[in-house]
């Protein structure tokens, strides 16, 4: 990160007036190299404002610590309605709703990491608005899954990886105290050890199908949200996983939706 151009050895450093350094040969002097000290500082000067420029550029694309964004259809199974920077989170067999996981961040301009999960679809997750672009997928990591996704958590604010073997406590600590310093958040497929909030789907109906006939159109699931060791009481809620539209939002519930539907009957004159 450093260059040679603005560097200078000791003596070239001296100062102008001090005498020269004896060659051993009488009546020789070393030849004074002046230096234009006001240069100098005007060049570091220059340095000092550009990286300070590079790093203002940097921060202003930052997505805030204090919660990573989340989608609101999620929202209420979260303490504080946020994902929680240095958090981890478990996600029950569904692939779409960890991937839900991940879309508000990434669309605030975060990156987002997956680790073995080759059943992530790419074009699902731009579906979904995730960014691609800022997207790293690393569908088969063998048995250095755990330690590509502490090296992915360096760089990611957002890493979901499914556990391919066995997790012990201080590999856990390890993750979330890097987390914590990196201001990131993890999302597990399956089960993780102190995991903030599970999530699982508990209730699942598709609608579409006819006598027979037609096609899937949406899916109406119920997400069970538990804590740590039950410090968080659960939560239901109703989702569209997904909708017709191809979202994840929340569901109108049943009664609304069928009211929402019913034929109107008004009252009509009828001349006798």
């Amino acid at each position: 990160m450093f260059d040679d151009e603005g560097m200078q050895t000791a003596t070239a450093v001296r100062s102008p007036g001090a005498p020269p350094e004896p060659t051993g040969r009488a009546g020789a002097a070393r030849p004074v190299r002046r230096v234009d000290h006001l240069g100098d500082a005007r060049a570091a000067l220059e340095r000092i404002t550009s990286l300070r420029s590079r790093v203002a550029e940097m921060e202003s694309t930052r997505v805030d610590t204090e919660g990573l964004p989340t989608a609101e259809a999620l929202a209420p199974l979260l303490p504080g309605g946020s994902i929680r920077v240095g958090g981890s989170y478990a996600v029950q067999e569904s692939v779409l709703l960890a991937m839900t996981m991940l879309q508000a961040a990434s669309a605030a301009g975060a990156w987002c990491a997956v680790v073995g999960v080759p059943s992530f679809g790419v074009e699902a997750a731009a579906a979904a608005g995730i960014d691609l672009e800022r997207l790293v997928l690393v569908p088969d990591p063998g048995d250095q899954w755990l330690t590509v996704t502490a090296a992915l958590a360096d760089v990611a604010q957002i890493v979901l990886t499914r556990p391919l073997g066995r997790v012990v406590p201080g590999d856990v600590s390890r993750l979330s105290a890097r987390l914590r310093q990196r201001g990131g958040a993890l999302v597990a497929l399956g089960s993780w050890p102190g995991a903030d909030v599970t999530l699982r789907v508990t209730r699942s109906e598709w609608s579409g199908i006819g006598n027979g006939h037609g096609f899937l159109t949406e899916r109406r699931v119920t997400v069970s949200a538990s804590g740590r060791a039950g410090a968080v009481r659960p939560v239901d809620t109703e989702l569209l996983l997904p909708a017709a539209d191809g979202t994840v939002r929340a569901a109108v519930p049943a009664a609304a939706a069928a009211a929402a539907t019913a034929p109107v009957l008004r009252p009509v004159a009828v001349a006798s």
